[in-house]
């Protein structure tokens, strides 16, 4: 009896290589998921270890008997039709050593697998059960796949180490502390007060006066800050006429600004106030000119802090677009708007790891000064993982 172990990255590639050096007559006596590589314990990579082995009797007496006198006739490769694979026979081994109870399970458990490989290369890896509940509910909040893979492989390795023990709980808070690795190092956090400017950009309909007003709030009722409001929303007509109504209650100053030199004078102006908060006009973020536009209004010159908002509402990839279109301009960290008209956060989370851009709040809600979370990795995850209502 020959047998062998092969390491491949899925079940199909296992397969290919017994096939090629055991031939189908090989039987598949183990399998079992491990990890191989990485740096320090992270980022290790997720393969499949198979045990093989093939009776060599049976490759003898597959042969066909010759004449030793007679030269065999050699078909040229490349030129004999190809016939189809056939797949790798279960054989019953003649043996006086009973397979184990163990053995025996893995072996049907390999059945089970193997009945289900198509739709698993559909779906990607084929987690247990205790795994797939959380699998499931990464896919339901959209979280990208990739994203998926690594953080799952860290809850499986978790399981597996804990003996396939694991309760929901110590999973659940496994999953959430590698979730927030993944963005950390990133800088999060609302307003910094290192920057005498605070710039709102962002495309129409996302809410950018409204969360205006409610950061100008905490910065008026929290923190006890001189603020002031200076709009160049000149193109929706409701638009100075609301910054109005909450520059009222809040007692602030506000100033509108059409040119550059209007924006440069109300600065000078507004220079006595501890902040300045600016309002852009939302216009459809695909129009290039409209975001090149804001460098005709804005000194971007100036001590300021920029923060892209972004409605939770939309797609994804209309997120990157925006992002992309708005990098023309220094963006220091975004805001996720209207938290409270959808359940899927995952495109929140997509977005702050590919551009390594923190966020410094979430809003849910149109009340203010309320409805408005400042935002940190640990409170990102959970509106993720919905712990957070």
């Amino acid at each position: 009896m020959k047998v062998k172990k092969y390491i491949a990255s899925s079940m199909p590639e296992a397969m290919k290589q017994i096939r090629a050096e055991l031939g189908n007559e090989a039987v598949i006596l183990n399998s079992r998921v491990v990890h191989t590589g990485g740096v320090f314990g992270f980022l290790k990579k997720r393969s499949i270890e198979v045990m093989a082995a093939v009776d060599p009797k049976l490759e003898i007496e597959k042969k066909p008997l010759t004449n030793p006198a007679s030269p065999q006739k050699r078909t040229p490769a490349f030129h004999s039709p190809k016939k189809a694979e056939e797949p790798i026979r279960e054989v019953t081994l003649q043996s006086d050593i009973k397979p184990s109870a163990e053995l025996i399970k893995e072996i049907s458990d390999l059945k089970r697998m193997m009945t289900n490989l198509a739709n698993t290369q559909q779906s990607g890896p084929s987690y247990p059960e205790a795994i797939k509940k959380f699998q499931a509910l990464l896919n339901e909040q959209e979280l990208d796949k990739n994203l998926q893979d690594q953080v799952l492989s860290v809850l499986l390795e978790k399981w597996y180490l804990s003996g396939a023990g694991a309760v929901d709980t110590e999973l659940l808070a496994c999953l959430e502390t590698e979730l927030e690795k993944q963005i950390d190092g990133i800088p999060f956090g609302g307003i910094s007060f290192n920057k005498k400017y605070i710039n709102v950009a962002g495309p129409t309909g996302v809410g950018k006066t409204t969360t205006l007003a409610k950061m100008a709030a905490e910065c008026v009722i929290k923190h006890k800050k001189k603020v002031a409001f200076i709009t160049t929303d000149t193109y929706r007509i409701a638009a100075i006429d609301q910054l109005k109504i909450y520059a009222k209650i809040l007692n602030v100053p506000l100033e509108v600004c059409y040119t550059i030199e209007d924006f440069k004078q109300a600065a000078e102006k507004l220079k006595d106030n501890d902040l300045i908060l600016i309002d852009t006009a939302g216009r459809n973020f695909r129009n290039k000119q409209y975001v090149e536009d804001l460098q005709n209004v804005i000194d971007f010159e100036k001590d300021m802090e920029t923060f892209l908002v972004l409605s939770l509402t939309a797609k994804q990839r209309d997120m990157e677009d925006i992002y992309s279109q708005f990098s023309i301009i220094d963006i220091d960290k975004l805001i996720f708007t209207k938290a409270d008209e959808t359940s899927t956060y995952g495109a929140m989370y997509n977005i702050i790891h590919k551009y390594r851009k923190g966020a410094a709040y979430i809003t849910n809600g149109q009340d203010v000064p309320d409805d408005i979370l400042a935002a940190e990795p640990d409170v990102i995850v959970k509106q993720l993982l919905g712990t957070i209502k």
